[in-house]
């Protein structure tokens, strides 16, 4: 593996329940970690995932989602105030604008719970169930500024079986996205 000084710093976009969030969090506690999380932004006040990052002692920050403009120009600040190398988005339900990707100029990194580009955007399981898929799984790739439509670095698919219902298709994939974020950020940040 390829030597790098110190561990990158990772700030984490959620607007829900942080499952995502713990696992990164848990990956960024092991001894081999290549990641410190310096800082979880979320849209939403009652999101979960600020509960995690408070019980990790990692800074989290809620920002009010006035307007996308008014919420890219915050978060871009705080960002950059925390150095941030990565940015990873874990359940975070907006869509970034070009202009925030573009003046952020780090790589942002997504999961998504389908085998991309099968899937874009809402209801994946849904979706895949009702179509009599074989397969589903999940998907880390690279954000760009159309959804869910960049440079996939890393993708797991499962089996759906004739028994899975929605919710049971979300817990196995969600199992699998714990699983392979890790392995995705590791990837990229040693250009594997």
């Amino acid at each position: 593996m390829e030597k790098f000084l110190g561990k990158k710093k990772i700030s984490i976009l959620i607007s829900g329940r942080g499952s995502n969030l713990k696992s990164l969090i848990k990956y960024s506690k092991t001894k081999n970690s290549l990641i410190k999380i310096v800082l979880v932004i979320s849209n939403n006040s009652k999101a979960k995932g600020l509960k995690v990052a408070s019980k990790s002692k990692v800074k989290s920050k809620y920002i009010k989602y006035l307007n996308k403009s008014n919420f890219e120009n915050r978060s871009l600040k705080l960002l950059k105030k925390h150095k941030t190398d990565l940015v990873c988005l874990a359940g975070f339900m907006k869509i970034l604008s070009k202009n925030f990707i573009k003046k952020l100029s780090k790589p942002i990194i997504n999961i998504h719970p389908s085998l991309l580009p099968k899937y874009k955007g809402l209801n994946t399981h849904k979706r895949a169930i009702e179509n009599r898929d074989k397969f589903s799984g999940a998907t880390v790739h690279i954000v760009n500024d159309k959804l869910d439509s960049g440079k996939i670095i890393l993708q797991k698919k499962i089996k759906i079986l004739k028994s899975d219902t929605e919710k049971s298709l979300e817990r196995k994939i969600l199992k699998i996205e714990h699983k392979i974020y890790p392995l995705a950020i590791i990837k990229l940040l040693t250009n594997h």
